[in-house]
């Protein structure tokens, strides 16, 4: 399904971002105000995804169809641009999807739904949360956020020691809000029934609650 985008900033990161989503197949304009980067990325972007013009300007938003925009992306290298970008988006024309890039952690807290911002892309925070994360739930592999970071698809394998080895899954105290995806057993898949019976290194594909990850990490892995 093709979405309209607006992507404002065309750092490396602005122009990655719309690349990918052009190759995608969606309907990408990008805003640089700089006019010493247009001949890079007219070289990298086709020449009509690139508007000239200041982000925060509603004529240039318009000229670049935010009437119309689905996404809104604010990621230039200044906060301020970016907030400024992101509260016209939501409030000024009704944008459903906001997102705005921090360059400063310390600006973080101001990137809320109250200011427009429905996603924060804060790179500290998120390099913060994945090493703790790496610390607390040992060989657990986080695949794929959902939901906004309220459910993650992980895989773990299963310890041989762990209380589950032997055990059908019906028989699993599995966390209230965690479903067993898939089975990966000497590289075939098995799709998890309450049947089967799980085997030492297996490895266990689930979708889980992000505060029910420590609970499927602990039944999973070695049971002192």
């Amino acid at each position: 399904m093709e979405t309209n985008v607006i992507i404002v900033g065309g750092g490396k990161v602005g122009t990655y971002l719309a690349a990918m989503l052009l190759a995608s197949g969606h309907d990408v304009k990008l805003i640089e105000q700089q006019r010493n980067e247009l001949p890079r990325l007219h070289s990298d972007l086709p020449v009509d995804a690139v508007i000239a013009g200041n982000g925060t300007d509603p004529s240039v938003l318009e000229a670049a169809g935010i009437r119309q925009a689905q996404v809104v992306a604010a990621v230039t290298g200044a906060d301020e641009a970016n907030l400024v970008v992101a509260s016209l988006a939501r409030f000024e024309y009704g944008v459903p999807r906001v997102i705005g890039r921090v360059n400063n952690p310390k600006n973080a807290w101001l990137f809320t739904a109250e200011m427009g911002v429905d996603v924060a892309l804060n790179q500290a925070d998120l390099m913060a949360r994945l090493i703790a994360e790496e610390m607390s739930l040992g060989d657990m592999m986080t695949l794929l956020k959902l939901r906004k970071g309220q459910y993650s698809l992980v895989e773990e394998k299963v310890h041989p020691a762990s209380n589950v080895v032997g055990k059908a899954i019906r028989d699993l105290h599995l966390p209230i809000e965690c479903v067993l995806s898939a089975v990966i057993r000497k590289g075939e898949l098995i799709i998890p029934r309450g049947s089967t019976i799980l085997q030492a290194s297996d490895e266990i594909l689930a979708v889980v609650h992000a505060s029910q990850l420590g609970q499927l990490a602990a039944l999973l892995g070695h049971t002192p």
